[in-house]
């Protein structure tokens, strides 16, 4: 009995050491290797040889490194592979940390300064994640050693440079991560991360990358032949963000685009993406708290002139696009000053609302010009124009000119439908728009926007208005609400992705709607369609939390931080980004000349517009009932979003002006006197 017993004994042994074994071949081996600053002009045959050939090997993307701040330095990008999750190490922002070794590893002192001060509770997360599952790590230079540290700021093998790397190093653990320095460490002398260009090209920088590329080249020559390998830019360098290298060098990836599911773009990923990628590759269970997912290989080819361009496309928006707001808010405030002095004197009418037209056909063009294929400013800025005279002309040399509601409703229209078939077709027409979103900034990178959401709302609201004017009763008050429930989910589903402009849009269609239908709006109402608003949004969030990570928006994420604890955080966050917007020289001037201009005309109708807006109002009661519902959504996108103030401001851009061109038209026109009537006078 005791020999079976032994056998027995010997036989679980062994094969919970085979299982243990085939646990352990579950995964691979993979090298993290950090270049901070890396840019794809730096990648060139002649000063990056290495670095060339390993592009060539790899599918290829672009890095968005945003993580809390606008820039990130060294120390805020290897803490957010850390964490998995936008980090920042606070006031101390810029080179990371020198280990202290401590047998073959190290420590990293004041650790718990990150968690204690900084308030980065995820801190540790890659390292504590691989340290649960058994494997080891070996990191190479300090950003290394701060990614792979676990809760302690401990790291199990650590070496202080890529210098000192022998093939027996890179051997030992599956996870390796090394920092290459060399284009950020001459800066960083000051602890800080300089406020000067990037200076790309620069005699200065070509010496950095040789020195980088010859140290990247003998980590990549020592790695073990079966070791996948990530090489990513992880940092800014200067005063301007950039789009940055990311590789993955892998089987069948060779010459292939490098995107995640996490930013919806097949070019594009994002710091916690290579913290996720990397636990992926060795089998180790990627941690709830992570944001980013495994990068994906697209079937599209890549070439380096075209993330090059990527990023100078990106370039040229943020370049254009403080001048082009100041530039609307400055034609916003001169032609309500102009509109109110000349309707007052009955004089230049016709003059007037093509202005108006004209100026609310702006924003959908900072659209439509990515339809055509600009490449420098002058291009985007003539396509826009261009884009802008087309859409006038059409709303107002049409057969529906004559219309009060004519030239509105094309130039609503136009608006809405763009932005809806955008959401439709993969929001390509938002990314890298002067009224959109960049990936560089890294505040969206698919999806609606706060600004196209407050458009969205109301060319919607209005266009949809236009019908229940000609179709009054049940099918008017239908048609605003199936209509605008239609753009409110588009803007709130998957595709959007939207959080606060559904709490905001579903109020301003239920009061339209009501309104049209002649009921009242009382405050109690009010506050049950805002309640109705997030519920709705809420559920499109749980439903998305429900869904595996990789399909997950930031509407499902946001439902793990309010689990994790972390929400609290983010809306303090984007409470503070929203009151900042109150202060905008270029956002306010619009909202308070616009709304300026509505009060006055509404209580001082003959002073101040001639009479234009009740004019409008009486023609259209339908168009009062839109423009309220316009205002309702405004404001509540406003207090709701981060973008604050310009998501009222772009609401109102677009409806007062076309507010003003229906109400023209809709004047009451001056009788001319027949004949007899004229000799009658004379011969008086």
């Amino acid at each position: 009995m005791r020999r079976v017993l032994v056998v027995m004994a010997v036989l679980l042994f062994v094969g919970g050491f085979a299982q243990a074994g085939q646990a352990e071949d579950g995964g691979g081996r993979v090298a993290l290797i950090g270049v901070p600053g890396l840019h794809w002009n730096d990648i060139t045959p002649n000063d990056t040889p290495n670095l060339w050939r390993l592009a060539g090997a790899s599918a290829i993307g672009s890095l968005s490194v945003r993580t809390v701040g606008s820039l990130t330095c060294p120390y805020d990008g290897w803490l957010t592979v850390s964490a998995g999750t936008r980090s920042a190490s606070g006031y101390s922002c810029g080179a990371p940390p020198a280990p202290e070794a401590s047998g073959q590893g190290a420590v990293i002192p004041d650790y718990r300064y990150l968690i204690d001060v900084a308030g980065q509770r995820n801190a540790g997360t890659l390292g504590e994640a691989l340290k649960a599952a058994g494997q080891c790590s070996v990191a190479v230079g300090p950003g290394a050693a701060l990614a792979l540290a676990d809760r302690s700021g401990a790291v199990s093998r650590y070496l202080a440079s890529p210098d000192q790397v022998k093939a027996a190093d890179l051997t030992q653990c599956r996870m390796v991560a090394a920092e290459v320095d060399d284009l950020i460490r001459p800066y960083l002398a000051s602890g800080k991360l300089p406020r000067v260009p990037d200076q790309l090209g620069a005699p200065e920088r070509r010496a950095a990358l040789r020195q980088a590329d010859a140290k990247a080249g003998a980590l990549l020559s020592a790695l073990p032949a079966d070791a996948t390998v990530i090489l990513a830019g992880l940092s800014d360098h200067g005063s301007v963000p950039h789009l940055r290298v990311a590789m993955l060098r892998q089987p069948g990836a060779q010459g292939r685009l490098l995107g995640a599911a996490s930013t919806h773009r097949d070019d594009i990923s994002i710091l916690p993406d290579l913290t996720a990628t990397a636990l992926t590759t060795v089998g180790v269970p990627v941690p709830d708290t992570v944001v980013g997912v495994p990068l994906q290989v697209s079937a599209q080819s890549a070439t380096i002139d075209r993330l090059r361009r990527a990023d100078a496309t990106a370039q040229t928006i943020r370049s254009v696009k403080g001048i082009y707001f100041t530039v609307v808010a400055v034609l916003q405030v001169l032609f309500y000053l102009i509109a109110f002095l000349l309707l007052r004197r009955r004089k230049g009418l016709p003059w007037v609302r093509l202005a108006a037209v004209a100026l609310a056909s702006l924003p959908v063009s900072s659209y439509l010009v990515n339809l055509l294929p600009w490449s420098t400013l002058p291009g985007l800025i003539g396509g826009a124009l261009g884009c802008t005279a087309v859409i006038t002309l059409l709303a107002c040399a049409g057969p529906w000119r004559r219309s009060p509601l004519g030239p509105l409703t094309v130039v609503a229209g136009i608006t809405a439908l763009t932005l809806a078939g955008d959401l439709l077709t993969g929001t390509t027409l938002q990314l890298n728009s002067i009224m959109g979103y960049s990936a560089e900034v890294g505040a969206r990178y698919y999806g609606l926007g706060n600004i196209p959401f407050a458009l969205l709302a109301t060319g919607t609201l209005l266009a949809t208005t236009t019908i229940a004017h000609y179709f009054p009763g049940k099918v008017g008050v239908a048609a605003v609400a199936v209509l605008g429930a239609f753009a409110m989910v588009l803007g709130g589903s998957g595709m959007g992705s939207d959080f606060g402009g559904v709490i905001a849009f579903v109020p301003g269609i239920a009061v339209t709607a009501l309104l049209i239908a002649g009921k009242r709006v009382s405050i109690v109402k009010l506050g049950a369609f805002c309640v109705a608003g997030a519920v709705i949004v809420m559920t499109f969030a749980v439903i998305n939390y429900l869904q595996p990570p990789d399909k997950q928006t930031h509407l499902g994420r946001f439902v793990g931080q309010v689990l994790s604890g972390e929400a609290l955080e983010v809306i303090l966050r984007k409470l503070s980004a929203m009151l900042a917007t109150l202060l905008s020289p270029n956002l306010m001037p619009i909202v308070i000349a616009a709304t300026a201009f509505l009060v006055y005309a509404i209580l001082r109708p003959e002073q101040a517009s001639a009479g234009v807006v009740p004019a409008a109002f009486t023609y259209s009661p339908a168009l009062r009932a839109g423009l309220i519902g316009t205002l309702v959504s405004g404001v509540l996108g406003m207090l709701v979003n981060d973008s604050g103030a310009a998501v009222l401001s772009m609401a109102l851009a677009l409806a007062i002006p076309l507010l003003l061109s229906a109400g023209i038209s809709a004047l009451p026109r001056p009788s001319v006197p027949s004949v007899g009537e004229q000799l009658a006078r004379v011969t008086k």
